[in-house]
């Protein structure tokens, strides 16, 4: 079984997605580790790394989410946990959820830093585990370029190998492999693959909005499929709402209170993705009665508008483990544009 560690230089660069993709590409049994767990959702009084359990449910792993994450939190792991012990734990989680698998993914934290106080860095884990290190980068082209001269200058891997990089969401393949591509390599980077951006991969569902958000649904869950392509913050009047060209669009998610029943009644007019109703406010009856006509899924969280809003907007977009398309297309971009070679045993050894 090979081990990879899959980290990434800044936030939101697409590492779950990227392992899902290079997963299903190369059609092997994996495994699969989020030590310090970020995004996490808490149902029944259990807590897991939405990552660990979108993973869990894509590739049908037998292992408990849960039980894929060591903690979620630097203070407690701060006080439970010491290098030594933090070393042992990810060996042993990693030896029993590796038991028959051909590949092993462990997923690093929000970037290459993340938990390093804790002992949960990338590099950490990497030493920890005598695994290989892959680095997904992504942002601006320039901004790639920095980051990858950066690690390649700066962070101390003695001890750690850098199997290679995996550059996503390029705005123009094409323009990055001409330009900024000879000036990476030429720093003696292994770039295994260079992957486009796709308008399409950005998008969200709401089902995944009630997972981020805690939110519970009151009407029309058999509707959580649809898809969201703008958010708008209704905290305005609804003659202002009216005058935006935003607020007619069929396919945006309206975060509002749950007391502005004259905004959710111009709302429902224009048959919104989902209506997110926030301070835990439910409207009055009559306006569910027309929710549920109209077929428009209705999100209560408990959270303030301002609150809600600033969550919605850090987003960032994964598939759900219903969403079919978004992974097949994610799996045809990893096959098209990443070197699968990489993580064949041959290359291990080399």
């Amino acid at each position: 079984m090979e081990t990879f560690v899959v980290t990434s230089m800044r936030p939101s660069a697409g590492k779950t997605s990227i392992i899902i993709g290079i997963a299903r590409a190369l059609e092997k049994k994996i495994g699969y580790l989020k030590p310090f767990g970020e995004r996490f959702l808490y149902r029944k009084k259990r807590m897991w790394d939405y990552d660990a359990a979108l993973i869990t449910n894509i590739f049908g792993l037998e292992e408990n989410p849960e039980d894929m994450s060591i903690g979620f939190h630097h203070a407690k792991l701060f006080y439970m946990l010491d290098e030594a012990t933090t070393g042992d734990k990810i060996r042993e989680l990693r030896s029993e959820a590796g038991r028959g698998k051909d590949l092993f993914f462990v997923e690093c934290g929000k970037d290459i830093s993340y938990g390093a106080s804790v002992h949960l860095d990338a590099v950490s884990l990497a030493g920890k585990l005598d695994a290989p290190l892959i680095v997904v980068a992504s942002g601006d082209d320039d901004v790639i370029v920095d980051d990858l001269f950066f690690l390649k200058q700066y962070v101390n891997l003695r001890g750690v190998s850098l199997r290679g990089v995996i550059i996503n969401k390029v705005a123009n393949r094409e323009d990055f492999c001409d330009t900024r591509l000879p000036r990476i390599t030429a720093q003696g980077i292994a770039v295994l693959g260079v992957i486009p951006y796709a308008e399409e991969l950005p998008l969200f569902s709401v089902g995944y909005l009630v997972d981020r958000l805690f939110a519970k649904v009151i009407t029309c869950e058999e509707n959580l499929g649809r898809t969201v392509k703008q958010t708008f913050i209704a905290s305005m009047s609804v003659d202002d709402a009216l005058k935006k060209p935003l607020f007619r669009d069929k396919q945006k998610a309206v975060i509002t209170g749950g007391d502005r029943s004259d905004m959710i009644a111009a709302v429902l007019e224009t048959e919104p993705a989902a209506i997110i109703l926030t301070n835990g406010i439910l409207p009055p009856a009559d306006l569910l009665a027309q929710a549920v006509n109209r077929g428009i899924p209705l999100l209560l969280v408990a959270a303030d508008l301002y609150e809600t809003a600033k969550q919605v907007e850090s987003l960032e977009s994964l598939p759900t483990k219903d969403d079919a398309e978004k992974i097949d297309m994610v799996t045809g971009m990893v096959r098209c544009h990443v070197d699968l070679a990489a993580f064949s045993p041959a290359a291990c050894t080399e």
